[in-house]
């Protein structure tokens, strides 16, 4: 396993990390859970993703219990706060009083005293920049969060926090977290790749492999048991579409040539960024997580005309963004 500073942060996250984002307390049971990040950390694995929207509270709960024998000081823990989590008005959003009270629930489920990065999961519009520097800032400065970020911000509004923290002497944002991946490239090229360069910035991307469609196993419909089979992921299968499909069977050619699976290829293809501190995954079995793993070894495989082939494959398809 190989070891990426976030950003210009002198935090050392592993290059490839483990998300509890649908998998951990929803697609898998809790025992399977908690043998998947344990083995990730047995490989390596050093930064763990959460949200404490992901299956309600249970996936932080599942990771708590998972990582309880394992040296905190080893560990990079995350999560993140916007979504509702709570009942009311103030149960959502970035104001003040919802950070607080979720940063201090998302610390009791996951059973540890402090959280390594700490995401802010969408921007809020109803809550002012000011309010939102000025209480991560408190957090650090409490010690319950080490570094904070956004998730799914974008560029504009990264700066304006920055700018924010710069003015009031606080501690700014150190990652943004965008989904990157072959199908939805163009905000983390575009607008977040120059905004690390000028800033520092380090990025946790997620859905490597765009809700598994770029794995390939959705090239001749959809397996049994398979995410987009299950209830609530219809989303999922709507993007499911024949030209995507047929995107995926040119870069299975790929990867075939250069004798790694496609998820591998997709993998390596982001980590092939400087901006990227890490590529977050899931795994729903040690099979699927050991394939992952083993993306990092292709990097070197990834050739100017490897790249410029891939680029011909995805062509002028639109991004999703």
């Amino acid at each position: 396993m190989h070891y990426r500073r976030l950003g210009r942060s002198g935090l050392k996250i592993s290059e490839i990390s483990l998300g509890a984002w649908v998998t951990f307390g929803g697609q898998v049971d809790e025992a399977i859970s908690i043998e998947l990040i344990q083995a990730a950390y047995d490989a390596g694995v050093n930064f763990f993703d959460n949200a404490d929207i992901y299956a309600n509270g249970l996936a932080e709960q599942v990771m708590g219990k998972a990582l309880k024998n394992i040296p905190r000081e080893a560990l990079v823990l995350s999560s993140k706060v916007f979504w509702p989590t709570m009942p009311g008005p103030n149960g959502r959003g970035l104001s003040r009083k919802h950070i607080l009270e979720s940063v201090n629930s998302s610390l009791k489920r996951i059973g540890t005293d402090y959280l390594d990065l700490y995401f802010c999961h969408r921007f809020d519009p109803d809550t002012p920049i000011d309010e939102i520097v000025y209480t991560m800032d408190a957090l650090v400065r409490q010690g319950k969060i080490l570094y904070w970020g956004t998730s799914e911000w974008r560029a504009w509004q990264v700066t304006a926090a920055i700018a924010s923290a710069e003015k009031y002497h606080l501690v700014p944002p150190a990652m943004e977290q965008p989904q990157y991946n072959m199908f939805h490239r163009r905000r983390v090229e575009m607008e977040l790749a120059p905004l690390c360069k000028e800033f520092g910035l380090g990025l946790t991307t997620w859905s490597p492999l765009y809700y598994g469609i770029l794995t390939g196993k959705y090239n001749d419909g959809i397996p049994a048991g398979s995410r987009a089979a299950m209830d609530g992921m219809a989303w999922i299968r709507d993007r499911i579409t024949p030209e995507r499909v047929e995107i995926v069977r040119a870069l299975n050619q790929v990867a075939g040539d250069l004798h790694i699976n496609t998820a591998q290829l997709a993998i390596a293809w982001l980590l092939r960024r400087k901006e990227v501190s890490s590529v977050i995954t899931g795994a729903t079995n040690i099979q699927q997580l050991q394939s992952n793993l083993e993306a990092a070894d292709a990097v070197d495989k990834l050739h100017d005309d490897v790249l410029e082939q891939i680029e011909k494959i995805l062509g002028n398809y639109p991004d999703e963004d």
